[in-house]
């Protein structure tokens, strides 16, 4: 997957950081179609919690994951700040709820380091690795394993 990602030549490649909670996340750039401000969701019904509902972006029905009830990294929170990011992940256009969009970084190989292996007490496998950027450390997401995951199922797996 991180062939996928915005390669300069020299081995870097771009992700966009956003934030659930006092943690950073980053997914490629080239899987990210747009960052929408928050609107109304039409809530499916028996749908889990994480799957905050749908929108309608130009016609196309986009599920709408909130990250923050998916990661269970606390209550669910809505303000100004809020996203939507809007994936396209082959062919599949879903939405992603997350407290802020930092910004686009740039890491290199070096920068990145492997997920921490934490046995059966915890699942790293939506976890490509542990970006350094200046003082902040991005957990870097595989978001179309993630997305294809069983739990989600929003994708067939590839």
């Amino acid at each position: 997957m991180q062939d996928e990602a915005v390669q300069d030549g020299t081995g870097e490649q771009e992700y966009l950081a956003f934030r659930l909670g006092p943690e950073e996340y980053g997914i490629h750039i080239l899987q990210t179609q747009e960052i929408r401000n928050l609107e109304p969701l039409t809530r499916i019904a028996n749908a889990p919690d994480y799957l905050r509902g749908v929108l309608n972006l130009r016609g196309v029905i986009v599920p709408v994951v909130d990250m923050r009830l998916r990661f269970a990294t606390g209550e669910a929170r809505m303000d100004e700040a809020t996203v939507n990011i809007i994936l396209n992940i082959r062919g599949h256009v879903i939405g992603m709820m997350v407290d802020s969009v930092s910004d686009v970084v740039t890491l290199s190989q070096s920068a990145i380091k492997p997920p921490p292996e934490l046995g059966s007490v915890f699942s790293t496998d939506f976890i490509t690795g542990l970006g350094e950027v200046d003082q902040r450390m991005l957990i870097l997401l595989d978001i179309d394993k993630l997305m294809s995951s069983p739990e989600l199922g929003l994708i067939q797996p590839a």
